[in-house]
């Protein structure tokens, strides 16, 4: 009986022992030998991991899908409870163009058969500038404007940025040529792309975009964003205005 049991504590030792050994691995990036993985590894989705290469299982049909579910048309973050900067973060009410699917890869987004920019020429900056808020207000539209304008634009904004200067771009406007544009008009072509430029409604928000519209009229008039004593503002540019019409 003896015999029998130290036969099996010693089967005991040498299974535990291949065992402990065998879960190791040299690969400094493995986790060795998992027990019961799916109690520390989520097995729902998660965004922005690679569900083509689990666990050393490759999945090419499915390496370049994204894991994020696209959320419901028409819903926005959680921008707090303060009433004007929800309003102001909700979505565009206006539309893309129909020619857009064509010309901006506006695929699968509500279209219109009117010309939107037109219509947007009565569209207002709902970012009032005042005395109070002028150089913060320009100060983040030129950090905005530096990072995702001046490669095309220009740091003067004359449409000699290095883009263009390398020749991989050409037909970049002088912002100092397009002052008659409404704010409403300036807006949506950053939105929904004009010309060349293609949308930039996936990286920036819309308060960022009403921000560097205010950026942009300082090419168009020195002045702009600047006040008197009494804190009436300097020059407007010629098509500014700060007056809320829709968001």
């Amino acid at each position: 009986m003896k015999m029998k049991f130290k036969a099996l504590a010693s089967l005991t030792v040498v299974a535990a022992t291949a065992l402990l050994f065998g879960g190791c691995s040299s690969n400094p990036d493995s986790p060795g030998l998992e027990y019961m993985p799916d109690m520390y590894r989520s097995p729902a989705i998660e965004p922005y991991v690679d569900y083509g290469e689990i666990r050393g299982r490759i999945n090419e049909s499915v390496k370049t899908e994204l894991s994020a579910m696209t959320p419901p048309n028409g819903t926005i973050p959680y921008y707090g409870t303060d009433s004007a900067t929800v309003s102001l973060m909700l979505p565009y009410w206006r539309k893309a163009s129909m020619a857009f699917k064509e010309t901006h890869g506006l695929y699968g987004a509500d279209l219109s058969l009117m010309d939107e920019y037109m219509l947007a020429a009565a569209d207002k900056n709902p970012m009032r500038l005042t005395a109070d808020n002028s150089e913060e207000m320009l100060k983040k539209g030129k950090d905005l404007y530096t990072a995702m304008c001046q490669h095309c634009h220009g740091e003067k904004g004359d449409g000699k940025g290095p883009m263009v200067a390398s020749g991989a771009y050409n037909g970049v406007p002088n912002y100092a040529d397009r002052a008659s544009l409404s704010d409403g008009q300036m807006f949506y072509s950053i939105y929904y792309g004009k010309g060349a430029m293609g949308s930039h409604s996936s990286q920036l928000s819309k308060k960022e975009i009403w921000t560097l519209v205010h950026y942009v009229r300082k090419f168009q008039n020195p002045d702009y964003g600047k006040f008197d004593a009494s804190g009436n503002q300097v020059m407007m540019a010629a098509a500014a205005d700060s007056t809320t019409i829709k968001k």
